[in-house]
């Protein structure tokens, strides 16, 4: 049976096996014959007893062949394991350079990892390094809280009397629409000099601070001017921090106006369209702002939700979600007479970047119909609140409702539901213009501690759609210092240009009261957030000496990595958290699982697992051992893991005291000694804090020797222990050139080169010419060759990576080779390492010819070929019959290595079903090959192209001849949508249509973050030989496939199709896009995975004053207004233009 093509999400079919107990086959012809168009009818003669077969093999008087026994095939077999053996021995090296170790046993000693030891240290160096922010974070909310109780708000504050760095001051001066050049700006803003600072990436300037005002907010309003006035005393205190600490990043202040002001000053990074930033919507402000959420979105799509409304409705939903983080939890339904979810999600699920893209694509599916019924939406939300039997963030619970407005107040729903204990907050969104009585919305909101908003346009959205979080941070702000508790947040993307990191957070409380008397104030002014770079944590996790598959991981309550060398975002967007979750970083396995449930707990422990582990290149899979070791990061909600494969346990460390030694090993690193010596490329690691990098090896190398000249390698300026080893390294790899490769003659074993690569950062290449053509990583630890070696006994082969969609390998300069590896395993005082490895370089065309002399039935290469008499019976083989018969080599992963096909060899390094799918899958079938999928979420994809660009806007409303010749539909809501999808489309095309010129010089829309599938294949559970036929009628073919002992390749001897009427799928190995964002969302929240939301919660207090629950007036439109703009449009005349529009800040100081 074969195996259709593979899906995003599909699971594998059982293997279908027809397997044999080998009879033989009928006769094929001699070399020359003319071969059959097709196979005649073979059913009968497979079914008959071996005895009664044999006959029918070869008929006497007549040359014939048939396919190989098996016990011949096995005899192949060992001659190929043995040729590579011997090759492998007389030019790998292995046992001499163990010896070379021993004899310069002096020379290092071996170190111990103790994992329990280290990852602690490790732990608490983090600790420390946060705590010192933590110190910096809670002296500027102190200050900031004392700075604003001692402020005197001025109503009459003007723009000229306050003095500041404008961060977008520069950029909005380039852009002839920006609102100062329009309005002309008044405001008294500094002009700064900058300098370049490596530790920011960026220039700054360490005397002041700079503001960063959201593009739809009015510098000039009141509040924005006090607000500026009170934090420029904060300038003081960043300066000082930094004076105490010179490690410190931005230091920044959130204000819950929208204002940002961080130190040092420098320009801000807008982009080349609107500048649509707001530090309100930032993760780790959100997350500083406010406890939990857990939350349900209700949404009218009744009728009289029309047009531009519904619009409005859809993008205030998405705005919505964007105020939630990973601790929130949220569903989303929609509502007329009845109430339904809007996706596939039927309760609260986690508000992470994934779960959130599926409710906003959903969203747009709405349509509006019906009445309204608000009554089966609250309905509706109360069910989703009370769900105890899910994961959910058990905090804030609230129900947001948008609609255009009705009657009824629904109190028997409430009554039921949350009264009077009034645990549920209920906030209420009147979306677009209409005429209709809001008094009900405001009701429902004051009556449930929530608040009620307007949302006329669409400029109302994006402040309306956060302010919740001021009433949300009520309890925390009267909770006090209890409230008072720095939160680390996920990792994210830094919108300055510091790359990933994570930030300490602290709400900033306003400690005024609003009178002599009178109840303390409620308003969080703001958050105060520090950053710490993940480089710079990564810093304090051991470089090296845990060898090139050992590393140190670091994972959130969530799950999601903070440290983990698989954490490499291909594109990251500064508006969303960074979230990959352990069990995505690496392969998931129930092990795995239950560690992490440990970490999250804040356990300690340790566990030895069996596991797969990923190829760097992630062409390949390998089972291996792993030691898992972690511990808690006190003080923070993170926890810490090691892992190192029980290799790793030891390492080297150089001990080169002897100077003269140094300067005799240092000569080897000199390009003049390579003729002799070999080429050697040297790891670009940090030896030296004055080492200029570079990517290219040559200049690196020669920056080092440089270097090298001016200083020792015990200097303090230098990493001691890179050096030694290196050095160390350099003159172990040069004896065995000296006792190894030097006298030997390459091309009589076809080889293009010889190579060695180590722990301490040297490759070395002999002959010196065979650098040109080297490929590999020259970091050893980069190197997908060198970590695959470690990680398998025997000898692995690596062919040249080939991608299908490219051109074949060119063959001309007979250079393409095969790289094959094997560890150096040593045994130093019962103390087991694995410090190097060695390995050759195949010549691929002298060694597919070698490849068909060994499958054959001559000894060696300079026999005759066996002649197939007239009366004589012979078997075929890979060399006399490669026109009948197909032999090939196969790696772990399916990739071809060698074939007797010679117009297969420039297809070699491709995966075996692009080249014989029929094989390929009968292989996999007959379990020789298991294959693994798993989704990498880290992927970079173009954008999906659009297929309505200059279409008719979607959505809009399209009044009936009988709506025109009525009069109350002049003055509907409806009409009122109407004028305005008119009067937008005409002011703001982009509003209803995308810009193509827009989306070309925007890199986010030439590129964005996706899921991309990935298949990989390993050796399953056949390790002997094995006979097998691929049923197929009169296309059957036989093939024979047998595991080469102590390598990584498959030995495979196959009849040749004769048909291609068997190609019924093809196995995929390349990496897909999924279109669903990997795994089926609506399946994987069925089965969340384990986490843990914040310690603290700060949902309620009994001193909450909820009498300021919004205010808003409705303003029935005049009839004889609406006539006039309506016959305005109808007559075709040209609107006036409309001024910019500002969001004005709301808060009552």
């Amino acid at each position: 049976m074969a195996v259709p093509a593979q899906t995003c999400g599909a699971s594998r079919p059982g293997p279908a096996r027809t397997a044999l107990p080998w009879p033989g086959r009928s006769p094929r012809p001699g070399p020359g014959a003319r071969r059959p168009a097709a196979r005649p009818p073979r059913p009968l003669l497979l079914l008959l007893p071996p005895l009664l077969l044999l006959p029918l093999l070869a008929a006497p008087g007549a040359s014939a062949y048939s396919f190989p026994q098996q016990h011949t095939m096995q005899h192949w077999a060992r001659r190929l394991e043995q040729e590579i053996d011997g090759v492998m021995r007389i030019f790998g090296g292995v046992q001499q350079l163990r010896e070379i170790y021993k004899d310069n046993r002096n020379l290092f000693e071996v170190q111990e990892n103790e994992p329990q030891k280290l990852v602690e240290k490790v732990a608490g160096d983090i600790e420390s390094l946060l705590d010192r922010k933590v110190q910096a974070l809670k002296k500027l909310a102190d200050a900031a809280e004392n700075f604003q109780k001692a402020h005197r708000w001025q109503d009459n504050i003007k723009e000229e009397d306050i003095m500041y760095y404008d961060a977008k001051a520069d950029a909005e001066l380039d852009d002839p629409e920006s609102e100062d050049v329009e309005r002309g700006s008044k405001a008294s803003n500094l002009r700064l000099d900058f300098v370049e600072d490596s530790n920011f990436k960026n220039k700054v300037n360490y005397s002041y601070t700079a503001v960063q005002i959201p593009t739809d907010i009015y510098k000039g309003s009141t509040v924005i001017l006090n607000e500026l006035n009170w934090t420029e005393a904060l300038e003081n205190v960043f300066i000082e921090n930094r004076r105490q600490d010179p490690t410190l990043l931005w230091q920044v202040f959130g204000s819950a106006t929208g204002v940002t002001r961080y130190y040092p000053a420098t320009p801000w990074r807008a982009p080349k369209k609107i500048d649509l930033y707001d530090v309100r919507r930032r993760p780790w402000y959100i997350q500083g702002a406010s406890s939990p959420k857990d939350m349900v979105i209700i949404v009218d799509v009744s009728g009289s939700v029309s047009g531009l409304t519904l619009k409005l409705m859809k993008t205030s939903v998405c705005e919505m979600l964007d105020t939630l983080s990973d601790d929130d939890y949220v569903n989303v339904a929609s509502f007329n007479e009845k109430a339904q979810p809007v996706s596939c999600f039927t309760h609260l699920v986690q508000a992470n970047v994934r779960n959130k893209k599926v409710f906003k694509e959903a969203v747009q599916g709405m349509v509006a119909k019906g009445t309204t019924g608000y009554k089966a939406g609250f309905e509706y939300a109360f069910d989703q609140l009370q769900n105890s039997n899910i994961t959910r963030a058990n905090c804030n619970k609230m129900i947001m409702m948008f609609t255009d407005g009705g009657e009824d107040r629904v109190q028997d729903v409430f009554e039921k539901y949350n009264w009077p204990n009034r645990t549920v907050r209920v906030f209420t969104f009147s979306v677009g213009q209409h005429n209709y009585d809001v008094t009900p919305l405001q009701w429902m909101a004051c009556a449930n501690k929530g608040y009620y908003f307007e949302i006329p346009s669409i400029g109302a959205i994006r402040i309306n759609t956060q302010e919740y979080l001021d009433v949300l941070g009520r309890p925390m702000v009267l909770a006090g210092k209890e409230a008072k508790q720095v939160q680390w947040t996920n990792v994210y993307e830094d919108a300055l240009g510091l790359g990933l990191v994570v930030t300490g957070t602290l709400p900033v409380f306003n400690l005024t009261q609003d009178g002599p008397g009178e109840k303390k104030n409620q308003l969080i002014l703001g958050v105060m957030g520090i950053d710490v770079a993940l480089n710079d944590i990564k810093r304090l996790t051991p470089n090296y000496t845990l060898g090139a598959n050992g590393y140190v991981f670091a994972i959130d309550l969530n799950g999601y990595v903070l440290l983990h060398p698989n954490l490499k975002p291909q594109t990251t967007n500064f508006r969303e958290p960074v979230t990959l979750d352990f069990l995505d970083a690496e392969l998931e396995d129930e092990n795995k699982e239950e560690i992490r449930r440990s970490m999250i707990d804040g356990n300690k422990g340790h566990k030895q697992i069996r596991t797969l582990v990923k190829s760097l290149d992630e062409r390949y899979i390998d089972e291996v051992m792993r030691n898992y070791t972690w511990v808690p990061i006190r003080s923070t909600n993170y926890s810490l893991g090691l892992v190192l494969p029980p290799y790793s346990t030891f390492y080297l460390q150089a001990n080169l005291s002897d100077q003269i030694l140094q300067v005799k090993y240092f000569e080897f690193l000199l390009p003049s000694s390579f003729e002799s010596e070999g080429h050697v490329f040297i790891a670009p690691r940090e030896y030296c804090k004055d080492l200029n990098a570079s990517d290219n090896n040559t200049e690196f190398l020669k920056n080092f020797i440089e270097l090298m000249e001016k200083v020792t390698p015990d200097s303090k300026q230098c990493n001691n222990f890179l050096l030694h080893n290196l050095i160390l390294d350099t003159g172990i790899t040069q004896q065995l050139v000296e006792r190894v490769w030097r006298d030997q003659d390459l091309n009589t074993y076809s080889l293009l080169a010889v190579f060695a690569a180590t722990d301490g950062g040297i490759t070395r290449i002999f002959p010196n010419k065979a650098a040109e053509d080297w490929t590999e990583n020259p970091e050893p630890f980069n190197a997908s060759f060198y970590r695959r070696s470690l990680d398998n006994h025997g000898y692995v082969f690596k062919p040249p990576h080939q991608d299908a969609l490219l051109r074949p390998l060119e063959l001309e300069n007979d250079t393409v080779g095969i790289l094959v590896s094997t560890a150096v395993e040593l045994s130093l005082g019962g103390r087991t390492l694995r410090p190097a490895v060695v390995g050759v370089k195949l010549d691929l065309e002298a060694w597919a010819e070698k490849f068909k002399v060994l499958a054959s039935n001559r000894t060696h290469q300079d026999q005759p070929q066996k002649q197939c008499g007239p009366s004589s019976h012979c078997e075929m083989d890979c060399e006399v019959n490669n026109e009948d018969l197909l032999c090939i080599l196969i790696d772990d992963g399916g990739f071809l290595v060698l074939s007797n096909q010679n117009h297969q060899w420039d297809q070699v390094g491709r995966f075996f079903s692009e080249v014989d799918a029929n094989l390929m899958m009968a292989l996999y079938n007959n379990s020789f090959y298991t294959r693994k999928e798993s989704y990498d979420y880290q992927a970079a994809c173009a954008p999906q192209p659009q297929g309505n660009l200059g279409a008719a806007p979607r959505g809009v409303f399209v009044p009936t001849v009988a709506d025109f010749l009525n009069l109350a539909w002049w003055t509907s809501a409806a009409a009122w949508s109407l004028f305005q999808q008119l009067l937008y489309g005409l002011i703001s095309h982009s509003w209803f249509q995308a810009d193509p010129a827009e989306a070309e010089s925007n890199p986010e829309a030439r590129e964005s973050s996706c899921v991309m599938k990935q298949t990989q294949y390993y050796f399953g559970s056949v390790n002997a030989s094995y006979n097998a036929i691929i049923d197929c009628g009169n296309c059957s073919r036989l093939f024979h496939a047998q595991r080469l002992t102590n390598t990584n390749l498959l030995f495979v001897v196959a009849e040749k199709p004769l048909c291609s009427q068997c190609e019924a799928g093809r196995l995929l190995q390349k990496e897909t896009h999924c279109p669903a964002d990997g795994p089926e969302q609506c399946e994987l929240v069925q089965r969340p995975r384990y986490r843990r939301g914040p310690h603290i919660c700060f949902d309620y207090n009994a001193t909450e004053d909820t009498s300021d629950c919004g205010r808003g007036a409705s303003f029935p439109p005049s009839l004889g207004v609406l006539v006039s703009l309506q016959l305005l449009l109808l007559l075709g005349l040209p609107p006036r233009p409309q001024p910019q529009v500002y969001a004005y800040a709301s808060r009552r100081l």
